[in-house]
């Protein structure tokens, strides 16, 4: 029997392609707000033994949390044979330690609540800061997956021929990743940060790359601050042609205006969160391990796997 991909809100990218990719049906939910903003859900599509995938969009994750609470809780007491979570960005992962007396480790509540939920979870390129593994605080089988190749494979069907650009080092796992599979120089800056928002940029010496536009490569863009710092680094470098690809688009606030008036020409993003520049396709990625996950030969211990598809 087919699987049933329940997605929790209208207008996900990723929900058709990856019905196709695994054979799935589209499961139909209702969902809307009562006057006092407590959330109505209905389940329309029986899932009486049928296993069960959530795909949620967790960019904005509070407003959203009670209706995946809800949805898991339903299909579990309509006898959904198991119940799986796709969160193709993870949030509740920056807080991974209490750095001042009193705060809440948020990393760790929210991955004990969902693992209380649902069966499995998976995601893509995650912040795993302070954690090596998912596991160390998720309780459930969780692939933690790359998107690595699949933004490699956009760049080598391009014309340009880019400089990769990390704009810290963080990035710099996603970068030398690019490089390899695509055979492009890169460097990586280095960042010091002041605040959440105030961020200084140092770039090493391009001085060879100047002829060359830039690509500037991240997992997530959120206040887009160090993109922009980076941005005019590199314009203070002699490099005017700057581009940025990254995997998660969340562009809170005015960031998507503020980016491109900082000299980013074009945003390349992945379908895991609804907007304007999804360009790279996740759902053959996700794919894969969702097979295993649903023909349950997934890893019975619960440890995360890092995939390069």
């Amino acid at each position: 029997m087919k699987p049933l991909l329940f997605a929790l809100e209208e207008g996900l990218p990723l929900a058709a392609p990856l019905c196709a990719q695994l054979g799935a049906e589209p499961a139909q939910l209702a969902r809307r707000r009562f006057p006092d903003g407590e959330t109505y859900l209905r389940v329309d599509t029986p899932p009486k033994n049928r296993d069960c995938i959530i795909l949620a969009n967790l960019c904005d994750p509070d407003p959203g949390y009670l209706a995946l609470v809800f949805l898991a809780a339903t299909l579990r007491e309509l006898g959904a044979a198991t119940i799986g979570l796709v969160a193709p960005y993870l949030s509740y992962m920056r807080q991974d330690r209490r750095f001042r007396e009193g705060e809440a480790i948020t990393s760790r509540v929210f991955a004990r609540e969902i693992s209380a939920r649902v069966d499995w979870l998976v995601t893509v390129d995650p912040h795993l800061h302070r954690y090596d593994h998912l596991d160390e605080i998720y309780s459930i089988p969780a692939f933690a997956l790359s998107a690595v190749s699949t933004i490699g494979d956009w760049v080598q069907q391009q014309e340009s021929s880019y400089l990769l650009v990390g704009p810290d080092s963080e990035s710099r796992q996603w970068v030398s990743t690019l490089a390899g599979q695509t055979g492009l120089p890169f460097v990586v800056c280095e960042k010091t940060r002041t605040g959440d928002r105030a961020v200084s940029v140092e770039v090493p010496d391009v001085s060879g790359y100047r002829n060359r536009p830039a690509l500037l490569v991240d997992d997530v863009i959120s206040s887009g601050h160090t993109l922009m710092e980076t941005a005019a680094a590199l314009q203070h470098a002699g490099i005017d042609q700057i581009h940025c690809a990254a995997v998660h688009g969340i562009f809170a606030g005015d960031c998507e205006a503020q980016l491109q008036a900082s000299g980013i020409h074009q945003l390349y993003t992945s379908n895991s969160i609804p907007g304007p520049h999804c360009t790279f396709d996740l759902a053959p990625v996700i794919a894969g391990p969702l097979h295993e996950l649903l023909a349950g030969s997934h890893p019975a211990t619960g440890r995360n796997r890092e995939s390069n598809p």
